[in-house]
């Protein structure tokens, strides 16, 4: 399983609320209801910011998208389909600013805590730490 981690700016111009609505409410089920790009997708998460101040992190930054998938190969194919560039690239510059889009792919996560208390087991022991 690989993940996509996307932080997402909005477009210039575009309200927070806009940005919000368009993505929960177009994008998102543009994806979901394209089944030759669905296919692709084991998951996918929209994280909009929590709130408009420092506290909710880097100025700018208005979500973040993480979409799952079972392979590096999966997310090529994802991309890769025609209806992307015909479908979801274009409604992407409507909501987003593309050029500032950061993203990162990972790999399965090293877990360190695991609930409230709960630590994980050491990486090489299995003991907990």
């Amino acid at each position: 399983m690989v993940k996509l981690f996307a932080l997402l700016r909005r477009r210039p111009g575009l309200g927070p609320e806009e940005f919000r609505a368009h993505w929960r409410d177009v994008h998102g089920p543009l994806i979901a209801s394209t089944p030759e790009l669905a296919r692709h997708v084991v998951r996918y998460e929209q994280h909009p910011r929590h709130r408009p101040d420092a506290l909710s992190g880097t100025d700018g930054v208005d979500g973040v998208a993480v979409q799952w998938f079972d392979s590096i190969d999966d997310f090529v194919a994802f991309i890769s389909e025609p209806a992307y560039q015909e479908l979801i690239a274009p409604d992407e510059r409507r909501f987003l600013d593309i050029d500032a889009i950061e993203f990162v792919i990972t790999e399965e996560p090293t877990v360190v805590i695991d609930g409230p208390g709960a630590v994980s087991p050491g990486p090489a022991t299995g003991e907990r730490s």
